[in-house]
Order: structure tokens, then sequence, then C-alpha cells
């Protein structure tokens, strides 16, 4: 078992309490994908609906029933299990009949549009996911989750990943220890390490720079990353343009999702960022042996979010970029309980 840290907050610790996932309807994901779907190709998007299922789970029942293997399904993320989530999945069609989709019949399962076009659906191709949230046996006075939600709306959050990352008790950092040791792993399970690996240690660089006040402003020799997108440039200097860019949450600064390779960033980041790995060794040189370096925004705005405080339950409406975790953002609004 790994403990997982209360990694710092930068709203200071909520006075709102709450519980949620009481039920799969009070935690729903609406996956918005990233671009147009041509009407005609050689593979059937279908636009999902389920409850108490995994994606991977589901795109193995696809192409089951598909008659085709589970490679020439695809999906653009993982959506939670307990939760009611509608994403889209592509299947590749067996032959120019197609496949009879409505005959398919998978409980908590349901099928609510199907479309064709000529790609598969790659993971990470949508934008992002929508979101609406019940937070139940809220006791704070309006006023106080008002101010906390408009800091929020206006600051956006640390761009932690969410514990599911890491596993149930930590498990899938267990996972990463083995890969590191030198035990075989099957495919699916050598990601999920390195991808829990890789998160921990990013999570506590985003918690240095939390810590020192600067996981929301630019530094020189810093790595920006663009909103809602893979592109990232060097900052060699913070001029007034960078700086509203920043502010107006076009940009954000960036931290290493470690690595082999060169650091993108230099000076005072770069030895913040190696401080902040250092004690993990394991973790560190495992991922230098298995992947390359890359970056990942820093901060998460939490776009279009409205609420609504009803007999003590708190109603939130938000999106997030893709990557996103909407426990990131939650964490920031109350010490919430499962």
């Amino acid at each position: 078992m790994q403990t997982i840290p209360d990694w710092t907050r930068t709203h200071g610790t909520p006075e709102i309490q709450g519980h949620i996932r009481q039920s799969a309807s009070d935690f729903e994901v609406t996956e918005v994908l990233d671009y147009e779907l041509a009407g005609a190709g050689e593979h059937d998007y279908l636009w999902l609906e389920k409850q108490g299922a995994n994606t991977a789970w589901i795109a193995g029942k696809l192409a089951g029933h598909a008659g085709i293997r589970e490679s020439d399904v695809g999906f653009a993320g993982l959506k939670d299990r307990n939760a009611l989530t509608r994403q889209w999945f592509s299947v590749r069609r067996p032959s120019s009949a197609g496949t009879d989709w409505d005959s398919f019949d998978l409980p908590g399962v349901r099928i609510l549009g199907q479309a064709r076009h000529g790609r598969k659906l790659r993971r990470g191709a949508h934008s992002g996911n929508k979101f609406r949230i019940a937070l139940r046996g809220v006791d704070a006075p309006a006023t106080i989750v008002d101010e906390r939600l408009d800091l929020i709306r206006v600051a956006g959050v640390p761009n932690y990943f969410g514990e599911q990352r890491f596993g149930r008790d930590g498990n899938n950092l267990g996972l990463a220890t083995d890969l590191f040791e030198g035990r075989r792993l099957r495919r699916n399970k050598r990601s999920i390490a390195l991808s829990a690996a890789r998160s921990y240690l990013f999570n506590h660089i985003l918690q240095h720079r939390v810590r020192e006040g600067s996981w929301n402003r630019l530094i020189p020799g810093e790595c920006a990353c663009l909103d809602g997108s893979n592109s990232i440039f060097a900052v060699d200097e913070v001029d007034q343009e960078l700086q509203k860019r920043c502010e107006e949450m076009d940009i954000h600064p960036g931290g290493a999702l470690w690595g082999r390779g060169e650091s993108a960033c230099t000076g005072d980041i770069l030895s913040l960022e190696q401080s902040a790995v250092a004690p993990f060794e394991e973790f560190r040189k495992g991922l230098e042996a298995q992947m390359d370096q890359s970056r990942r925004a820093l901060r998460l705005a939490v776009r279009d979010l409205r609420w609504e405080l009803d007999a003590q339950t708190l109603w939130l409406e938000f999106r997030l970029t893709s990557g996103g975790y909407a426990t990131a953002v939650l964490r920031e609004i109350a010490n919430f309980k499962l």
C-alpha cells in the first residue's frame, strides 16, 4: 500500500463539507469531441451512455459484437466507472454492410446516437469534458459557497492528477515499483504503472510550485503550455504580453512529466523540479529508462462554472480540458467524502 499525499491546496482548507457519488446520476460526465464527423467512412461512431462499467471493458464488448479485434475499437478517454458518462467509441466496420447495433444489448449501456467517419477515434482526440456533479450534505452558508466558487472561476485550480490515477490504496504505485525492480508486467499493467509513477512525480512538482505561490504565474526559464493543447514554448523573459495571456488563462506555467531527455526549462524552475523529484530516485530513474520527458500545464481553468445550492445539495456544472480531473476541482471547493 502506498499513501497518497493530501496535495497542498492553493485556496486554503475549504470550510465546505459534503459527499459525492451517492448515486451514479450525482456524477455526470459528457465528452466533447474535438472534430466533426464526416458522415461516411469505414468506422461506426457510437455515442454511448454508460454507468457501472469501465471504458476498456465496453470496448471489448463492442469488438465482440462487431466480430473484430479489440484494437479496432477506439475511444478518446477513459471515463469513471462509478458515474453516468457519455462518450464516443469508434468501431471498424467488418464489411460494407456494417454492424447491426440495434441488437447490441449490454446492461448499464445505451447507444444514444450513431455516425460514420473515416478514421479511428484516437486517445486524447476530445477537447474536454463537461461535468454535472452533486455535492450532498452541504451545511455551509450560501455566502461561503459563492465566495469559494467565484474564486475558483477566476483563478482556476492546480492541475493535480486525481487519486484514481494511483489506484485503490495507491496500488498502481506498487505496480510501478515492481516494474522498476525488473518484474515483467502485461502491456496494460505496464502502462498503468508508468502513468502512476509519472503522475506522482508531477504532483510533487506542482505541490512545490503551489507552496511557493508560482503555480499560476510565469517565471523566466519557464516552459509555458497553451491552454487545451499539447503545444509548449520556452519563456526566457516574462513581458507584458505573456503576463496578460497568462492572466487570461490562454497559457499556463508547465511542469515536467518525467522521463529521459533534456528538460525544456532552465534556471530556478529546473532546480525546483529536480529538487521536487530527488527523493524518488527509483521512480525518476525508472521513467528515464522507459519514456521521453514531456510537459503538462500546472493550472487547470474551470470553464462555464455554474452552481446552485438547494436543500444542502450543491449542484455544480463546469467544463475542463482533456486530461483535467474533476476531483482536482472538487478538492478546492470542499472536504468531500465518497
